[in-house]
């Protein structure tokens, strides 16, 4: 398959697989749950999302980043960590288990510090499909790209190609959640309904009534309900086993009123002209031009000082356990988790909140997102952690519900007491 040369699952090697399958495997090898978790942590070694699909913008307002603050984040495509250095804080320090997600963030930090103007890092990483871009990575970036990076990006597959060649054809339409949605792009074609279409509404209105007569009857048919209740279906969105579960409880154990859900909230609830996430599922790109909407990153506004900034951005391959637990005591003001906890046992969920409660300042904020509604720590943290933070449930449910992924059941934010 085309999608091969950048999904490789050797690309991870065995030290970084190691600590994904520690993060995943819950049941035995031979196991039709532990058959499962095995299929995912492959899947997942290779590239899952060339975009991040959690809102920079609601993050940045939880954490009320600003100048001097030192933050962890997990760091999945890279957006999001790049997008929180135009609040000017003095370190954002990413970490991520997936080795091509390193990579990722390590050539878009390469493209800002050696790419002459914005236009031409607009090309590379916005619209991702100039077929000039890999002479662009021959020319501009791989000299000054670290080795493990170089290395993954100039893999070759069978037929000679290099993996920089995705940047001539689209990244966004490869890894793990591309390929997912192009495989919804063609469900929907062979229901009659091109998500396309839903790119010429003008207004919310017409977004909805779009959605209710062509999108939402495909949850309905037999093809769409029978593939929603097979785990794997959903590996790729980057969900495993033990996520599945958990988001499959809020439709009462029918996955495809879950999934109708967050796509009528992701396509309906915000302004298709605001939300470049939309952009993505429904196009599979972002809108033309600086004009659209697009990760702060991606705008033009904001490059020079992310040019400035960029520096203080560093990634590495390590749990975000291991890597909190190198900081100081009272050291951090903000940590980002993502939706990790999800796939955690109590013990690495205990594990993780002994670290983050170490090493936060008084007022120091952590938020994550779930795929239950629910904040999934009472009841599983120790009560002396817990005490520790003051839960922002409303604040809470206010910016979830402002999140333009939209993917999520729940956005949590907690402040650190003291």
């Amino acid at each position: 398959m085309a999608q091969q040369t950048i999904d490789d699952p050797s690309a991870g090697g065995a030290a970084a697989a190691g600590r994904l399958a520690k993060a995943v495997h819950r049941y035995g090898a031979f196991s039709r749950r532990g058959l499962e978790e095995r299929l995912f942590t492959r899947l997942f070694r290779g590239l899952v999302y060339p975009q991040i699909w959690e809102d920079p913008e609601i993050d940045m307002e939880a954490l009320a980043l600003g100048p001097g603050a030192r933050m962890v984040t997990i760091a999945s495509g890279g957006c999001n960590a790049l997008s929180y250095l135009t609040a000017d804080p003095a370190r954002v320090i990413a970490v991520d288990l997936n080795e091509p997600h390193a990579a990722l963030v390590n050539l878009k930090m390469t493209g800002l510090r050696h790419m002459p103007n914005y236009q031409m890092f607009y090309q590379f990483f916005g619209l991702a499909e100039h077929p000039q871009n890999p002479r662009l990575y021959d020319r501009v970036l791989k000299e000054h790209l670290d080795q493990r990076s170089r290395r993954y990006w100039e893999k070759r597959d069978a037929l000679g190609r290099r993996r920089i060649r995705v940047f001539a054809n689209n990244i966004y339409k490869h890894g793990l959640l591309g390929n997912f949605i192009g495989a919804g792009h063609k469900a929907s074609a062979t229901l009659g309904v091109k998500l396309t279409d839903m790119l010429a509404c003008r207004d919310q209105e017409e977004q909805k009534a779009h959605f209710d007569q062509h999108i939402a009857p495909m949850f309905d048919s037999r093809m769409v309900r029978w593939v929603s209740k097979q785990r794997a279906s959903l590996f790729g969105l980057g969900i495993p086993p033990s996520q599945y579960d958990s988001l499959v409880a809020e439709g009462d154990g029918d996955m495809a009123v879950v999934l109708k859900r967050r796509l009528r909230k992701l396509l309906c609830d915000f302004p298709i002209s605001e939300n470049y996430f939309a952009w993505q599922a429904l196009a599979r790109r972002y809108a033309p031009g600086d004009d659209g909407p697009l990760p702060p990153y991606l705008q033009s506004r904001h490059f020079s000082n992310l040019r400035d900034r960029v520096d203080r951005l560093s990634i590495e391959t390590i749990s975000v356990t291991d890597r909190i637990a190198k900081e100081e005591a009272g050291s951090l003001d903000g940590f980002v988790l993502l939706d990790a906890q999800d796939w955690m046992t109590d013990e690495q969920l205990n594990a993780l909140w002994t670290e983050i409660t170490r090493a936060a300042k008084p007022g120091a904020r952590a938020i994550f997102r779930t795929s239950d509604i629910p904040s999934l720590l009472p009841g599983r943290l120790k009560p002396e952690l817990l005490a520790q933070w003051d839960y922002q449930e409303q604040r809470s449910a206010d910016l979830g519900a402002r999140d333009r992924s939209a993917i999520y059941g729940g956005f949590h934010l907690y402040i650190r007491k003291g």
